[in-house]
């Protein structure tokens, strides 16, 4: 059993950042993370060390407090970083701004560099393995980077939500044009994506699963 890591390398392991999951620390920190399977070091340079899916786990575990229930995962975390917005969430925030917009740009450019230092082939155009283990966050990174709005109070805009499959999510918006460009962006940004029918409403929701290859 891995051990668990000491206060100062949770520090470390809290300190990284959200999206790429790059590390900062001395040596030998990044060293025993890497020891422990939380770190890799990456094998071009600059060879900088990033979380591995156990690290990002612990990082999470420690950041968001107790799991939502399932269904309601809201791409959210509580450390007061950038956070992807799924739409619909129970505080919704205000009309989004310059500092907003600066902050997902920002997100999109560091999880495509994580796609370009992570996938085996160094391939940006489809997502990596933390997009795989974080479905709605990426998802709604995608959908928030391409434009699309969240739903807020008044209910317009992107819902996603997790699905019983296990890589897939659903993403739900009201106005059909507006659901067909979703499912654009997503297509764009790496993912396949279907349109189906809910049985009982009859209303028309996207499947977005990651693209392999």
């Amino acid at each position: 059993m891995t051990r668990p890591p000491t206060a100062a390398l949770r520090r470390v392991i809290d300190a990284a950042d959200p999206v790429t999951g790059r590390l900062r620390g001395t040596r030998p920190q990044l060293a025993a993370l890497v020891k422990r399977g939380l770190a890799f070091r990456h094998p071009r340079p600059p060879h900088d060390h990033f979380l591995t899916p156990a690290g990002h786990r612990i990082r999470e575990a420690g950041a968001q407090g107790p799991p939502e229930p399932a269904g309601r995962e809201t791409a959210a975390a509580d450390d007061g970083v950038f956070t992807a917005r799924a739409g619909g969430e129970e505080d919704p925030p205000g009309p989004v701004g310059a500092a907003r917009l600066r902050e997902v740009r920002a997100a999109w450019e560091g999880l495509l560099e994580l796609r370009r230092m992570t996938n085996p082939d160094g391939a940006t155009d489809r997502p990596c393995g933390w997009e795989r283990s974080h479905l709605v966050r990426a998802a709604a990174l995608a959908l928030e980077a391409g434009g699309h709005r969240p739903a807020g109070a008044d209910g317009d805009g992107y819902r996603v939500r997790e699905t019983p499959q296990p890589e897939a999510v659903a993403v739900h918006e009201a106005d059909g044009a507006a659901l067909r460009s979703c499912a654009i962006t997503l297509e764009r940004a790496g993912w396949h994506v279907g349109e189906h029918t809910e049985p009982r409403t009859r209303a028309r929701y996207l499947l977005a699963s990651p693209r392999k290859v």
